[in-house]
């Protein structure tokens, strides 16, 4: 009997120790992977350049091995390039797609409605506004990731800390882009709470930004820029209309401060990225994106141009004594 008991004892033994090893057979098959990533990135310029940077050093720094087809969209035909982008990826047989800045997440989005690859968005200003999640905090489907939100009352906070009597500030804004729409509705909130008048103009691509610029830079005390794409690739251009009327240009980030903007309240737009490959990280680990909530950075840093200081005459206020100081890139 007792020899019965110790043949079955090894035999169950035996079989543990197969079904353990199975299963960490099967998680070091899952680790070392190499998984097929797609990542869209709207346009070009050095805001979405961050954070694709960013989502770069998140997988890195989270350990997975990955191919990455990068492709970025063109500044005349953004929106179709992102929608051929998907598409191909889909056809593809990617494991994941990020997508960068709300219209290439509308894209992958719309690509992936049948399928069960996942999208992880970076910078996007308003996920339930963009319809892209059912809520921020339970997406509901295969589609999350990392929202820019601006702190839009520090932002008017620091205009009015550096011109102290303005009273008409201009926004120049992409009527198709979602984020931007949603921006400007917060924006003429805050605005409105202290008594200062939002003069807005919306364009609908970059041929409308010369003559909108202009026409805006001549009626307002600034112009306050918010992380639109369509403005930001064509900043040189806002920037040259408010010097013929000697106003100042606020961004909403640092590269947009560094590239003549008078100061910001700035998004870190690296580790919004960093904190968007960790998360598509994690759901290529067997998490869930349908219930993996949004998130957000809230810190956002004060930085000044000198430069610009400087060429409008005007001094650094007080209370932002302690504010990053930049100078333009040359």
């Amino acid at each position: 009997m007792k020899k019965i008991l110790a043949l079955l004892l090894t035999l169950s033994l035996a079989i543990c120790f197969a079904s353990c090893g199975s299963d960490e057979a099967k998680k070091g098959t899952k680790t070392d992977k190499t998984y097929k990533i797609g990542i869209i990135q709207y346009m070009s310029h050095p805001s979405l350049d961050n954070c694709y940077n960013g989502i770069i050093k998140g997988l890195d720094e989270a350990g997975v091995k990955y191919e990455a087809d990068y492709q970025t969209g063109s500044a005349n035909s953004a929106d179709a390039d992102c929608t051929n982008f998907a598409k191909k990826m889909v056809s593809d047989g990617v494991d994941m797609i990020f997508a960068i800045a709300t219209p290439a997440a509308q894209s992958a989005y719309n690509a992936t409605a049948d399928t069960d690859i996942p999208v992880i968005f970076c910078a996007v200003s308003d996920p339930e506004g963009a319809k892209l999640v059912k809520s921020n905090d339970k997406p509901g489907s295969l589609c999350t990731g990392t929202s820019d939100v601006l702190d839009l009352a520090a932002q008017v906070d620091m205009i009015q800390a550096m011109q102290k009597d303005v009273k008409k500030i201009g926004i120049l804004y992409t009527a198709s882009e979602a984020n931007s729409v949603t921006n400007l509705k917060n924006f003429q909130k805050v605005c409105d709470e202290r008594k200062l008048e939002v003069v807005s103009k919306a364009v609908n691509n970059a041929a409308d930004i010369p003559s909108a610029a202009e026409d805006l830079a001549a009626q307002v005390d600034c112009i306050n820029n918010f992380t639109d794409n369509n403005v930001v690739n064509n900043l040189k251009v806002v920037l040259k209309a408010a010097e013929n009327h000697k106003i100042p240009v606020y961004g909403s980030e640092e590269e947009q401060v560094k590239n003549g903007c008078l100061a910001s309240v700035s998004i870190d737009y690296v580790a919004l990225g960093k904190v968007t490959g960790k998360m598509g990280a994690d759901v290529l680990g067997g998490k869930d994106a349908a219930t993996m909530a949004v998130k957000t950075i809230t810190d956002a840093t004060p930085i000044v141009n000198t430069d610009v200081l400087k060429t409008l005459n005007m001094t650094m206020p007080e209370s932002y004594s302690n504010a990053q100081t930049v100078t333009t890139n040359k």
